[in-house]
């Protein structure tokens, strides 16, 4: 057999790029990016199938200290869960930064038995290759990977090595997904992460935190789909933040979130908003779970 498949989770403390090198990877938006940490909220699977290989990325939430609500301990445990459960783990450091984060992905790094590729991201901060050695060596004296790969996310030659630096390690078997998949995820989902993704980018301090979408209609009508989805947050002051001063907030996150829905869809759109308040979501177990955080 000459077909190579796999899945492989990209690990790593919040904000330190995972969801941007899993877009890279798989050549298209998928997971959603902010420069918030804890934008990734689920496991998410991007699947990437070409003549010779599938590779499956599990793009994960950040681990972090602190379990202070049932969302920190859902994401920490969805996080970590995906460690035992693939075939190479793509552990992500930023350059020349290391946190106690990073030094609790560590700790779990440490009882796995399966190959682990350290990239380093975020290289194009540093002037020059010698810059980086010392701490490239300080890291590899906390942990010993089977690969070490500095890289920028962005630059293409780069994701080019690392997809080659992978099928090193991706097992000889059948396919995992069927050819025309790219997640497992259902529209539906990932549609409503847009949308959480704009309110990331566009909303202040804590309030994005305080924000989950549920998609209430999703309907193809001819060549045009119809989508409504209701935001929902903490507390009623927050409602009138994310609607804005004669609604342009809403307006606006609306406008971007169907740009980005129509290029995923690649049909037109017509999106409604609604923002609703639910007191106490995200420490809520029932409510994560019916809110999809399961």
């Amino acid at each position: 057999m000459n077909f190579q498949s796999g899945s492989i989770a990209v690990v790593g403390r919040p904000n330190v790029g995972k969801s941007t090198l899993v877009n890279e990877l798989i050549g298209q938006k998928l997971s959603i990016t902010s420069h918030r940490p804890q934008t990734t909220r689920h496991r998410i699977n991007a699947i990437d199938t070409q003549e010779s290989y599938q590779m499956v990325f599990v793009d994960t939430p950040g681990i972090h200290i602190g379990n202070n609500k049932a969302i920190n301990s859902y994401m920490n445990r969805a996080a970590s869960s995906s460690f035992g459960e693939v075939d190479i783990i793509i552990w992500i450091v930023e350059v020349f930064k290391w946190t106690k984060e990073d030094a609790r992905v560590l700790e779990h790094l440490s009882k796995v038995n399966i190959p682990v590729l350290l990239c380093i991201n975020k290289i194009d901060k540093a002037s020059s290759v010698e810059k980086i050695l010392p701490f490239l060596e300080s890291l590899g004296e906390k942990f010993k990977a089977n690969e070490v790969f500095p890289l920028s996310a962005f630059d293409r030659q780069d994701i080019k090595k690392l997809r080659g630096l992978i099928l090193q390690y991706l097992p000889q078997q059948e396919a995992i997904y069927d050819e025309d998949y790219i997640t497992d995820r259902s529209q539906k989902f990932v549609i409503s992460e847009f949308i959480r993704e704009k309110l990331m980018r566009n909303l202040s301090n804590e309030l994005p935190y305080d924000i989950t979408v549920e998609i209430e209609k999703f309907e193809l009508d001819g060549k045009l789909y119809r989508i409504a989805a209701r935001i929902f947050v903490d507390k009623a002051s927050q409602k009138s933040i994310v609607i804005g001063q004669n609604g342009e907030m809403l307006k606006k996150i609306g406008q971007e979130s169907r740009r980005t829905i129509e290029g995923f869809l690649e049909a037109k759109v017509f999106l409604e908003l609604w923002v609703k308040v639910r007191q106490g979501w995200s420490d809520d177990k029932r409510a994560l779970v019916s809110l999809g955080y399961d």
